[in-house]
């Protein structure tokens, strides 16, 4: 570990902030979400931000909004943007999520199922923790214990639920077998969890001198300000291009956008549409968009009136032009979405006809229901770019159905629990994550943040049977017949997937520019470079 004193920190006068907080996944009750991919979307793959042979030094400053003077280097209390970006920089997990969701190897250099699905050999690559000590599989069972300590709320608790850590054992320095308490055929998910990281053995004290195994070392953190990082010359995946990494804290939009203009930080996150289409192409900073990084939609409760009758579900689908949700909620920085979430991941049913506005079924449908003359309030808030432009122009299609929405605007700082449970139609959106976590995290009946109320044991049964369900091919054959269920007559109207929008000074390179936000190659800092 280098100890020599940081740079002179930014002052927090040059990036003035808000509370506004960038939340990974914005779900029914809380924030959910991460990112992944293995050491394969490097500069020279054709999908990143880069052009010429790598450069090694310099330091690159990265804006995010924060979480003010609370913040923690605690990789499993990681919530915000921020949180997660530091976090995969200074640790790794066991598996992490690819463009398209689906796992792959990290700390885990491979991992084997038993013939029921339900014990799993994981075995670990050659790796060391920044104080020169090998990560063994003593040091991943702390770390999955600990994030599982009942007294604690550490956000992988509920992905790691299906492993009976009492019965796992280490079988070897390197080698681990989980026992799960059912068969899981997508238990590299559990590994690849959001939050999962592996810390060393009885390692506690987070924001003082942090230890992990990933491709940065700790010098500073100054919570809600800034943290120094500094290149990790022995980094199983390659030592990054960069000699120093530091996260400046500036919540608000405009903030970012100005450090980046004066030269003061060289990446600057989340940035809104409007902001880079008045800055696309123009020289003076480069915008990057991250395809399908976030589900948008309309949320409507199936378990009481109007939306218990599928056909009233079935007309709401009808009456969304989904182009003009995407021009006008997103300034168009986004894509069309058919009722499903997930669109490019793996699993997708992308075989289903794209859903076209069509308002005179959607009349029939309701007359059939008898809910022509239906009112229904529509819960928003500012919580999420988009929701409030998005419920005025979704209100005003709906009048040409004969349908009357009042738009509700709620706090922002409640509503995601206020929403989970009361009410009946809402605006929704989630970052990425496999699709089979969105369905076990919010399409079961026993889910925690089952916003649209669906609950049927049969496909209670159906997610157990792909589960259970040995064949790859078999299993997707599954999941495709769940979604054509959803699509039919779910809770979900998804009418866009947005793009996450970022912005870089035109002399950074190797920025992915095909992975959508969290995913491993979202703000990975380990393969960029100054050029």
């Amino acid at each position: 570990m280098h100890d020599e004193s940081p740079r002179q920190l930014p002052s927090q006068d040059r990036f003035p902030g808000l509370r506004r907080r960038g939340f990974l996944a914005a779900t029914g009750a809380a924030s959910l979400g991460a990112i992944a991919l293995t050491g394969c979307g490097g500069p020279d793959s054709g999908d990143s931000k880069g052009d010429g042979t790598p450069k090694r030094g310099g330091r690159l400053r990265a804006a995010f909004a924060g979480g003010g003077a609370g913040e923690t280097l605690d990789p499993h209390l990681s919530n915000l943007f921020a949180d997660v970006a530091r976090a995969k920089a200074l640790f790794d997990k066991l598996a992490d999520y690819g463009p398209d969701l689906s796992a792959r190897p990290r700390l885990a250099e491979k991992w084997e199922p038993n013939k029921s699905l339900d014990r799993w050999k994981v075995t670990l690559r050659k790796a060391t923790f920044h104080d020169g000590k090998p990560v063994t599989a003593k040091d991943v069972l702390y770390s999955y214990r600990r994030i599982t300590d009942p007294d604690k709320a550490f956000r992988a608790k509920a992905s790691l639920e299906p492993v009976d850590l009492d019965a796992s054992r280490a079988t070897g320095e390197r080698s681990i077998e989980f026992v799960l308490k059912r068969p899981t055929a997508e238990f590299p998910n559990v590994l690849a969890a959001f939050g999962a990281y592996i810390v060393p053995e009885n390692a506690s004290d987070f924001d003082k001198k942090p230890i992990g195994s990933g491709p940065f070392r700790f010098v500073s953190f100054t919570p809600g300000r800034s943290a120094v990082f500094r290149r990790n010359d022995d980094y199983w995946d390659g030592a990054p291009h960069l000699e120093e990494l530091e996260f400046v804290i500036a919540n608000e939009e405009s903030a970012r956008v100005n450090a980046l203009l004066g030269g003061q930080v060289e990446y600057a996150h989340e940035l809104n549409p409007t902001t880079a289409r008045a800055h696309e192409n123009k020289g003076r900073i480069d915008i990057v968009r991250l395809p399908n990084s976030a589900m948008q939609a309309f949320c409507m409760k199936t378990d009481r009136p109007p939306f218990d009758d599928k056909r009233v579900r079935e007309a709401f689908f009808l009456i969304a032009d989904r182009k003009e949700l995407i021009d006008g909620a997103l300034s168009g920085a986004g894509e069309i979405g058919n009722d499903l979430f997930g669109k490019g991941y793996e699993y997708y049913a992308d075989a289903l006809p794209q859903r076209e506005q069509d308002l005179d079924k959607a009349r029939a449908l309701l007359k059939k229901a008898d809910a022509e003359r239906l009112k229904v309030t529509l819960d928003t808030s500012a919580v999420a770019a988009g929701f409030t432009e998005a419920a005025s122009i979704f209100r005003d299609q709906a009048k040409k159905a004969g349908v009357t929405i009042e738009v509700k605007k709620g706090s922002k700082d409640s509503y995601w629990n206020d929403i989970l449970d009361s009410g009946t139609l809402c605006c929704y959106r989630s970052g990425a994550m496999p699709i089979e976590t969105h369905i076990s995290q919010r399409l079961l009946t026993d889910s925690t943040t089952n916003a649209t109320k669906w609950r049927h044991k049969d496909f209670d049964a159906l997610y157990q049977q792909a589960q259970s369900t040995r064949d790859k091919t078999e299993r997707a054959a599954v999941y495709a017949r769940m979604q054509r269920r959803l699509y039919s007559e779910g809770g979900f109207l998804v009418w866009g997937f947005a793009d996450w929008i970022i912005g870089t000074l035109p002399r950074v390179k190797g920025v992915e520019t095909k992975a959508p936000a969290n995913t491993l190659d979202w703000a990975r800092f380990d393969k960029v470079w100054l050029g």
